[in-house]
């Protein structure tokens, strides 16, 4: 027997979960209303955690969405630090670690990604940082000062930003990157390389195409054994490796899973009263034609108040282009649409490998644009993706003034 009905249930406080309650309070200001969470905080914005919560442009009580107030004024309960267990769709109840259970008429699944692991000798010492959460910065923070041994693994989005902020704060940051170059997956090689360079020159040391295979203690440092026989010493490790969408409460319902959680245009999953939206959530890119996960922040709000409104009776496609955007020293970049070095790119420069525009094709299409140190161009961006016309390079150079 469920302890509690609410109207709606909103699993996961992040920003997903916070789109998803501001949604619902837009069309529906009094329905009952519960948001959980497996953190002990108020939804919060990840962004700052690798960026100005490190520069010092942004203090941690600034990076929450609403104080606590609003929650009460909206006539929205809370369950934080609070880890869902299983989910029944049939029944519409959902179970909590703690043996507390709920019933809902509509839900949302807003759990976003878990970091991955490095699954290797070693990768669960209190020194290793998996870092995605408030609490991980808070924590390395204190450990961070003029001179500390810092060992990065990974350089993609969150490795190539923590690295920059471990440098700005003084720290002697090694870097190991699995792929040829900082954010391979993201930059043509020549960007790449420039970017990498930078980051060298400001006192980074990167070690490219290779992987620790063990960690252990020395003394009171860590020994890092990587793939290609070196031994790095640290004080403490990040671990930047990317996210796995989290889909257990889903497949503990029987809902349909492939890379996320499959829902359709209206964000629902294949049991009409659950939802997904977020990083955890396997949704119709429209303007793509084919279902895709988007890892990124400005998604994880739109989607999340697109299921919210869905779920107080909207019925509104999900339609809208997230973009996202990242900042590492003195070069900072907003891109949208389909960005992978896998496909064709032509960059057009204002100052080569700084300033300018990286346009990414197939077939002879834009999929998606890349603004590197020009702003304000991500809407001019999104209409010529949707325009769908097959463009040269010669008539790619202009179009995002």
């Amino acid at each position: 027997m469920a302890q509690k009905t609410f109207k709606y249930i909103v699993v996961g406080a992040g920003l997903a979960g916070c789109g998803a309650v501001e949604g619902i309070r837009t069309k529906d200001a009094a329905g009952s209303l519960l948001l959980t969470g497996n953190e002990k905080y108020l939804p919060y914005d990840r962004p700052p955690l690798t960026k100005k919560l490190w520069f010092g442009k942004k203090k941690v009580e600034e990076i929450f969405v609403h104080e606590k107030q609003w929650f009460i004024d909206n006539h929205i309960e809370v369950k934080l630090d609070a880890t869902a267990v299983k989910l029944d769709a049939a029944n519409k109840t959902i179970t909590f670690k703690d043996g507390s259970n709920y019933q809902y008429e509509k839900l949302v699944l807003a759990t976003g990604g878990a970091p991955r692991r490095l699954n290797i000798e070693g990768d669960r010492l209190e020194e290793i940082y998996y870092y995605r959460y408030l609490d991980d910065f808070l924590r390395l923070k204190s450990k961070v000062s003029s001179g500390t041994k810092a060992l990065v693994i990974g350089g993609g989005f969150i490795g190539s930003e923590i690295g920059a902020a471990l440098n700005i704060n003084k720290a002697d940051v090694i870097m190991l990157v699995k792929e040829a170059y900082l954010a391979e997956r993201i930059f043509p090689k020549a960007l790449g390389n420039a970017i990498q360079n930078d980051y060298v020159r400001r006192g980074i040391k990167i070690f490219t195409e290779d992987m620790p295979v063990s960690i252990a203690r020395r003394g009171k440092n860590l020994m890092t054994r990587t793939r290609n026989g070196k031994e790095i010493t640290s004080e403490v490790i990040i671990a930047g490796i990317g996210i796995e969408p989290e889909v257990q409460l889903a497949k503990s319902a029987g809902l349909a899973v492939e890379n996320g959680v499959v829902v359709n245009e209206y964000l629902q999953s294949s049991s009409p009263d659950v939802y997904a939206a977020g990083d955890n959530a396997y949704f119709p890119y429209e303007v793509f034609g084919k279902n895709m996960r988007v890892e990124h922040w400005d998604n994880a709000i739109n989607a999340g108040k697109r299921a919210g409104m869905n779920m107080a009776g909207a019925h509104t496609a999900y339609t809208y282009m997230p973009y996202f955007f990242s900042d590492l020293f003195d070069f900072g970049y907003e891109a949208v649409g389909m960005i992978s070095s896998k496909l064709e790119t032509v960059t057009e420069w204002q100052k080569e490998n700084d300033t300018g525009v990286v346009y990414y094709l197939e077939e002879g299409k834009i999929r998606g644009a890349m603004m590197c140190n020009v702003w304000n161009k991500v809407d001019t961006a999104r209409e010529l993706i949707k325009s769908n016309r097959r463009l040269t390079a010669a008539e790619l150079q202009g179009a995002i003034k």
